[in-house]
């Protein structure tokens, strides 16, 4: 059987090699690390425990009890509460677990350092503290790790990928955003889409997270020799220019530290991207905000040809995401978004009590005439487009009122 020449093996070659690229990007390998933990409990970590007991049981047991009084102790004088005591039966429906850092159990003695997570909710109520927590706009979180002289993101598997899925972020006032690194993730989400600074493409990426801006922290491993110590130089990079906001050196003894070094490195990145949003450089990029279609304007002609009929745009629809810990909260805000002048209607489409609900706004102007009018209305608006995230404003005490004292006449 004989074959003719193919006159356009270019672009067949190119469309067939493009297209085994992608499916070998997409299917099979090692990839894929859920976040461990993105709860808002307070954490109290590195907590060190001696016991002994009568077994190995009873003295873990006794640790574990020893950590709880330890951490809470911690955790009232860190919330300048005066880091009082208060009974193991209350520490146990305030704890809502337990990280073993390192441990060491013998037969009668029980030698670990401890993490203890304290449930936000009920712990600010027993200290009398307020559990309101300002955080930025969703941040896409990109994990570059440099070894070898090559970069990786989500093409495989990753330490750093795991680091940042252990960290729990939720006492940090950056709101990270953790893909997964499955389906689409090593084609959207990869070393050269960081390098380019095309704000529509990004707009159309961060669209598919929910997210207003990205971050790159990135890591470059050297070792000193096979086994021996290793460098880890973590850097701070986030918005589609890559912006540098800090770099930090932490180093090793040997390779088998490197899952601790990393877990430092996360911990050091996000102090210094706290650190940028409290000084205002980590900011939301303007280029990256929703862009309205132009409006095209069109005049409708009666069949008698009478004057024009002016056209009337219709209603745009608006997934708005809210806190809801109970019925109230919901009736609540649905009638404050009713009463937004403009809109015609709003419902709760996903109803999620003591979580983030969604409710469908049909509003009669654009997305950014819609998040205006919220604003004006003291609420904190976060995301672009026609998908969002409201939170009430934290409202100020108002000033003492001194009294006017002066005699007059």
């Amino acid at each position: 059987m004989r074959f003719r020449p193919f006159f356009l093996t270019t672009a067949a070659v190119a469309l067939l090699l493009g297209t085994g690229i992608s499916v070998a990007q997409i299917e099979g390998g090692d990839r894929g690390v859920a976040p461990v933990d993105s709860s808002s409990d307070y954490e109290v970590s590195g907590v060190s425990v001696d016991v002994s007991g009568k077994d190995a049981d009873s003295a873990r047991y006794g640790g574990w009890r020893l950590a709880q009084r330890k951490a809470w102790v911690q955790l009232s004088q860190r919330l300048g509460a005066g880091g009082g005591l208060i009974g193991d039966g209350a520490l146990d429906s305030l704890v809502s677990g337990i990280v073993v850092e390192n441990e060491q159990i013998g037969p009668n003695r029980y030698i670990a350092r401890l993490g203890v997570l304290f449930d936000r909710g009920k712990a600010g109520a027993a200290l009398g503290v307020s559990n309101n927590v300002s955080r930025s706009a969703p941040m896409v979180v990109i994990p570059v790790m440099w070894t070898g002289g090559a970069a990786t993101v989500f093409e495989q598997r990753t330490a750093w990928q795991e680091a940042w899925a252990r960290y729990r972020t939720g006492n940090s006032s950056v709101d990270y955003i953790r893909p997964v690194g499955t389906g689409p993730d090593p084609l959207l989400l990869n070393y050269g889409q960081t390098q380019r600074p095309g704000r529509g493409w990004w707009r159309t990426v961060l669209g598919e997270y929910g997210g207003s801006d990205v971050l790159m922290p990135t890591v470059r491993l050297y070792r000193q020799w096979p086994g021996g110590p290793v460098v880890g130089v973590f850097q701070a990079r986030g918005g589609p220019d890559n912006t540098l906001f800090g770099q930090v050196a932490l180093r090793v003894g040997s390779a088998a530290g490197v899952p601790q070094l990393l877990d430092a490195g996360v911990k050091r990145l996000d102090d210094l991207y706290q650190a940028a949003l409290r000084g205002g450089l980590l900011r939301g990029d303007p280029g990256l905000s929703y862009v309205a279609p132009a409006a095209v304007e069109t005049d409708i002609v009666t069949p008698d040809d009478s004057l024009p009929v002016e056209s009337v745009a219709a209603g745009t629809t608006i997934a708005v995401q809210f806190d809801s810990p109970g019925a109230a909260a919901v009736n609540s805000t649905e009638a404050a978004m009713r009463a937004v002048p403009g809109v015609g209607s709003a419902a709760t489409s996903s109803l999620a009590l003591g979580g983030v609900s969604v409710m469908t706004v049909t509003y009669g102007g654009t997305p950014d005439a819609f998040r205006a009018a919220l604003q004006s209305r003291g609420w904190q608006v976060f995301g672009s487009g026609t998908t969002i995230r409201i939170r009430r404003a934290p409202q100020l005490a108002p000033p003492d009122v001194v009294g006017d004292n002066a005699i007059v006449g």
